[in-house]
């Protein structure tokens, strides 16, 4: 039924201008803003598929990645976002290394958190 639709995907965040600087100066992502629709941000990724950040007064963070960004190197992406003053996040029961990546069980991944503690990870492209 929607096969060929260009579905989207989005997410709410209790304060859209720390979010706007996050994505665009952080992680340096080409981030488009509607102030008519109450701040809405679009995040413009590859592949023609955008992500919609609206704020949401009662802004829960979401308990699950709601972005995962494959790279090629999550090492190398790991001390990007650390210089760039991202925490990673270390969770019980996950064999994560020093630097907060898990490795050899499943893909190599981590865990970031935007400003409002919503869950993203860099995941090391097969």
């Amino acid at each position: 039924m929607f096969g060929d639709t260009k579905a989207f995907s989005g997410f709410s965040v209790d304060d859209p201008d720390r979010a706007q600087r996050f994505y665009a100066d952080v992680l340096g992502l080409r981030v488009s803003r509607d102030d008519d629709m109450g701040g809405i941000l679009t995040l413009h990724l590859a592949g023609d598929r955008p992500v919609l950040v609206y704020p949401k007064p009662d802004h829960r963070p979401a308990s699950y990645t709601v972005l995962n960004f494959p790279v090629p190197d999550v090492d190398r992406a790991v001390d990007g976002l650390v210089a760039r003053g991202v925490r990673l996040e270390r969770y019980d029961g996950m064999p994560q290394d020093d630097k907060g990546i898990m490795r050899g069980n499943g893909p190599t991944i981590a865990w970031f958190t935007d400003p409002a503690g919503n869950v993203m990870s860099v995941i090391e492209e097969s």
